[in-house]
């Protein structure tokens, strides 16, 4: 592990009532809300949101259960830089059975972490519920994010909800028809680019630079800190339901974001004695096979990924060449005794349509998780005797075309009861 995430530091004097950054790079401290920062000022690396205590499952509601409190990502905001946010709210998805799925695989537990169930559909809106919040503690009036979807559509809800103008750039022709609905009717303002998702970022940081607008990509910390309740809530409700916890969590790669976070996330509990080193997940990341630079460095051993100019597959969530999470997400794999593996766009879709049938509606870039675990169980590198999580980012509704693309096409009959019936017979 870097020294510089570690969690070791002391309370630092820029500290704001025991909040504070710090870069994963160098080391160097900030105050958390003083001016708009998204990397380290003396060196450009990641920084992470630190806290000088951190709390443990009894903080987070009466008995430590989740039936002990109200649901959602401000049920742990003592894990969190504020007491509440600008929230829908968001948080609380369900932990579903796939029996038929976990059977087919064959592991001891398969559970699926369903975040399409947030208020606009992805995961993304508890990252927005804290960025958003940040946003009107520094100062801010204008919004951005680049996208290949979600992060818009969670923008521009949770940017209306804050009163707050919103700015999306996409990649032009690149992103799902739902995605771009969501943005538009909440009033975001979307700029459709000539080029990828990478490009979109590049411009969007530097408008950022330039004091132009607030950046709500993953690369601001303050994201990560709503998006690391992914991981509390599986911890606590797999514990609650099982006796234990999961030994693993497949989850898709895009950005690397929700890597980052879960890492973070189990970071914490150690630190603060909640669990033992030996509760800590093994993080195993999923990327399509013409998006996988992740993959990449990890089956070479790489301590940096190698950006991919190109990159293409129907699972448009997560069409990303250039992870910025990375220096986070790579130790977070390695630490836990993860790995990472590619998946065809063919078995994406078998797993969103294996998902469907157990009705989990998922759109494709999700159902890279299952995708994932079954190439991984069919390897041995995922044994039979293990309890696994794996995590579905979006709903089914995202990618409306993907969808109707891998369901069944609709079977025309006269409109006469009896023609119904012979057809149905037939």
């Amino acid at each position: 592990m870097s020294a510089h995430l570690a969690l070791d530091e002391p309370e630092p004097a820029v500290a704001d009532d025991g909040v504070w950054l710090t870069c994963i790079e160098c080391g160097e401290t900030f105050a958390p809300f003083d001016a708009v920062r998204y990397t380290c000022d003396d060196c450009d690396g990641l920084l992470e949101v630190r806290y000088a205590d951190l709390p443990t499952w009894d903080e987070f509601g009466a008995g430590g259960s989740p039936e002990s409190g109200p649901y959602g990502v401000w049920r742990y905001s003592a894990a969190l830089p504020f007491e509440e946010g600008v929230s829908l709210p968001e948080g609380g998805t369900p932990l579903h059975y796939v029996p038929r799925i976990e059977e087919e695989v064959g592991v001891n537990n398969l559970r699926i972490k369903h975040e399409g169930m947030n208020p606009t559909g992805s995961f993304k809106d508890r990252g927005m519920t804290v960025g958003v919040r940040v946003a009107k503690e520094v100062g801010v009036d204008r919004l951005a994010c680049a996208s290949t979807g979600n992060t818009s559509a969670a923008l521009a809800a949770y940017g209306a909800r804050g009163g707050m103008e919103t700015l999306v750039l996409l990649p032009a022709g690149k992103v799902a028809a739902g995605k771009v609905a969501q943005a538009s009717l909440h009033g975001a303002r979307i700029l459709e680019v000539d080029g990828n998702f990478d490009s979109c970022l590049d411009i969007v940081q530097d408008l950022a630079a330039r004091g132009e607008a607030y950046l709500l990509n993953s690369l601001n910390p303050f994201r990560l800190e709503g998006q690391k309740t992914i991981g509390l809530e599986i911890m606590e409700r797999f514990n609650a339901d099982e006796g234990t916890y999961p030994d693993r969590i497949v989850l898709p790669v895009g950005n690397a974001g929700n890597t980052a976070a879960l890492y973070k996330c189990f970071r914490e509990l150690r630190k603060a004695g909640a669990i033992d080193e030996g509760d800590v997940p093994k993080l195993t990341g999923v990327q399509a096979e013409g998006s996988a630079p992740m993959v990449e460095a990890v089956e070479e051993g790489n301590d940096e990924v190698r950006r991919w100019e190109e990159v293409e597959t129907r699972a448009t969530a997560i069409r990303i060449g250039n992870p910025v999470n990375a220096p986070k997400a790579l130790p977070g794999i390695r630490e836990t005794g993860g790995t990472a593996v590619a998946v065809s766009d063919e078995a994406i879709t078998e797993a969103q349509r294996d998902l469907a049938e157990e009705g989990v509606g998922v759109e494709p870039a999700s159902a890279a998780s299952v995708a994932g675990l079954r190439k991984l169980r069919e390897s041995g590198e995922i044994g039979a005797d293990e309890d696994v999580v794996c995590l579905t980012t979006g709903h089914l509704l995202k990618d409306p075309e993907a969808a109707f693309e891998a369901g069944g096409d609709p079977e025309p009959v006269p409109n006469d009861t009896e023609a119904v019936l012979d057809h149905l017979g037939e």
